[in-house]
């Protein structure tokens, strides 16, 4: 088609035209589809999402494009290999590359995925090149802040009667103050003397007696037998 041309754009906004149209032009694009057996139905096609759309051109370029007269273009470059190295600065920036075909509505977006480029068939005066453009989907990924967890106050007890302290254990060799009869036996035989507020230390123990505690003097001397009652530790 006269005056169509094959302009690149490249993500500085800087457009340049193909010097040499394609002999064609086709844009790939497809569905995700999957082919599934249901009972009396046979196979049926369940169609996907469409696919990354693609398009590819392959085409010439002059050497030197003041030697060619079908050219597609008015003011080429001068060297086929400026075209080379644009489109390979394009290749590597892996940059979207928007491709508009003039007199058409084809506008294509995406990146240049592949491009390749040589010579053919010993013709030393132009190169051969191959570029495919892929189409882009902008996405992003989205951060999810975890939620912080709420730190559980203390428990503050509440104000109230205050727990008296714990009674001390009375043992083998406790200092305690005694209250109480004395007797000769843990059984209780031998009733004897009574100690008042008496401070005095337990020498020997009997479980489960009547009279339990066997208690002395400070300095030792047996005193006698007296009840769990009548002692409280210091």
């Amino acid at each position: 088609m006269a005056g169509m041309q094959f302009d690149l754009t490249d993500s500085k906004n800087k457009t340049f035209a193909l010097p040499i149209n394609p002999k064609e032009i086709s844009i790939d694009s497809s569905t995700v589809d999957s082919t599934v057996s249901v009972v009396k139905l046979g196979q049926i096609n369940l169609v996907g999402d469409e696919k990354i759309r693609s398009i590819e051109i392959s085409s010439i370029l002059p050497v030197k494009t003041a030697d060619v007269h079908y050219l597609s273009v008015a003011e080429p470059y001068k060297s086929g290999q400026t075209y080379v190295d644009k489109m390979t600065k394009i290749y590597k920036s892996k940059k979207q590359v928007r491709l508009v075909v003039t007199k058409t509505k084809i506008s294509f977006k995406g990146i240049m995925s592949e491009f390749k480029y040589g010579m053919a068939d010993g013709n030393a005066e132009e190169f051969t090149y191959t570029f495919k453009l892929t189409e882009y989907k902008p996405h992003k990924a989205k951060k999810v802040k975890t939620p912080k967890k709420k730190k559980k106050k203390a428990k503050v007890a509440k104000k109230g009667k205050s727990r008296s302290a714990p009674p001390k254990k009375v043992g083998r060799g406790s200092k305690v103050v005694v209250n109480g009869r004395l007797h000769a036996g843990s059984n209780g035989s031998g009733p004897g003397l009574t100690e008042r507020n008496a401070t005095r230390k337990i020498s020997l123990i009997a479980k489960g007696a009547k009279y339990p505690y066997h208690v002395a003097t400070l300095s030792g001397g047996a005193r006698g037998w007296v009840s769990k009652s009548s002692v409280k530790a210091v």
